[in-house]
């Protein structure tokens, strides 16, 4: 089982909190470095002003789209890199036992994690268009795309990897031997990445009831993790949602400003569209996955406690 996989690792609570400090270190201060760096070449004292208005987005604006979409991105590889190296010299913990319960890592799981968003993604935003042509522009510079592309194809799934490695890997697995059951791991690591995209403008804009969505996104991930006893269908899932969505729309307020295809000029509202797809589309999503791979003994798997692996063999023996 998943979580359990964490007693087979050097696993004491200090480890975990070191562990997350590095981490930090690595992904906002060392990764940040070039970003900072391209931004005060470009804007020389004139940042000052910026830093005291706290506007990052206008920082970000004084690049190329595609520069500081790849130096965005970056941070997140610097952080995964770190990750790893806490894994295995902090934790002594083998990368396949921070991702899967299985024996190898399920490719095919991951690729049908990231169909079943890339589907949906597409078939939402031509519908969205078909019905609201007025609220899109035609984005679309073949050279600035194909440059994008290749930048999302190579970083994003670093992006989507730290993040999910962090929370439902290092952080589930880490909570659950702390905590001793799975449900509280869950919860927190569901807030906690929704805390951890509080500082996007699309909360400036809409508000925090968007959080509702990220917390959300969040408890979806945590859920088939757990119930599938490994990352491969989150890692999928969130490469497929991030890469999607960088490609085909952008809009002026939105955390990703790419040269995508189209570009959403309405004036944005939250309301009802941020909440259907928490508890209408999300639970569509869990019962395809469910009856896909007879995923069973959900109270167990979501709400059961977390044991070391000999007393849970002697708890089933019993």
């Amino acid at each position: 089982m998943f979580l359990e996989l964490a007693y087979k690792a050097k696993h004491d609570w200090w480890r975990y909190l070191i562990g997350a400090v590095i981490v930090f270190f690595a992904w906002q201060l060392l990764g940040g470095l070039p970003l900072l760096a391209a931004v005060l070449i470009e804007m020389g004292p004139e940042i000052l002003s910026l830093a005291e208005e706290e506007d990052t987005m206008k920082m970000l604006q004084v690049l190329d789209s595609n520069l500081a979409f790849f130096l965005l991105l970056f941070m997140f590889a610097v952080g995964l890199g770190a990750l790893f190296l806490v894994y295995r010299l902090l934790h002594k913990q083998p990368i396949l036992e921070a991702t899967t319960a299985r024996k190898k890592v399920d490719w095919g799981r991951f690729w049908f994690g990231f169909g079943i968003i890339a589907a949906f993604t597409i078939v939402a935003t031509v519908i969205d268009y078909q019905l609201r042509p007025e609220d899109f522009i035609w984005n679309f510079k073949l050279v600035p795309f194909l440059i994008l592309a290749l930048i999302a194809v190579v970083m994003v799934p670093l992006q989507t990897s730290f993040e999910e490695y962090l929370f439902r890997g290092y952080f589930m697995q880490g909570l659950g031997v702390l905590a001793g059951n799975k449900w509280f791991p869950l919860i927190t690591t569901s807030v906690l990445f929704g805390a951890l995209h509080m500082w996007n403008p699309e909360v400036e804009k809409l508000g925090y009831i968007i959080m509702v969505y990220y917390i959300g996104t969040g408890l979806l991930l945590g859920i088939m993790t757990l119930m599938d006893d490994g990352l491969e269908l989150a890692l999928g899932f969130h490469f497929g949602n991030n890469l999607i969505g960088a490609l085909l729309i952008t809009a002026d307020w939105t955390a990703f400003q790419t040269n995508s295809i189209l570009r959403d000029v309405s004036e944005p509202t939250a309301g009802l569209d941020i909440i259907l797809p928490v508890v209408i589309v999300y639970p569509i999503f869990l019962f395809i996955m469910a009856k896909t791979y007879k995923w069973d003994n959900w109270k167990e798997k979501l709400f059961g406690k977390v044991k070391p692996p000999e007393l849970l063999k002697y708890s089933e023996e019993m």
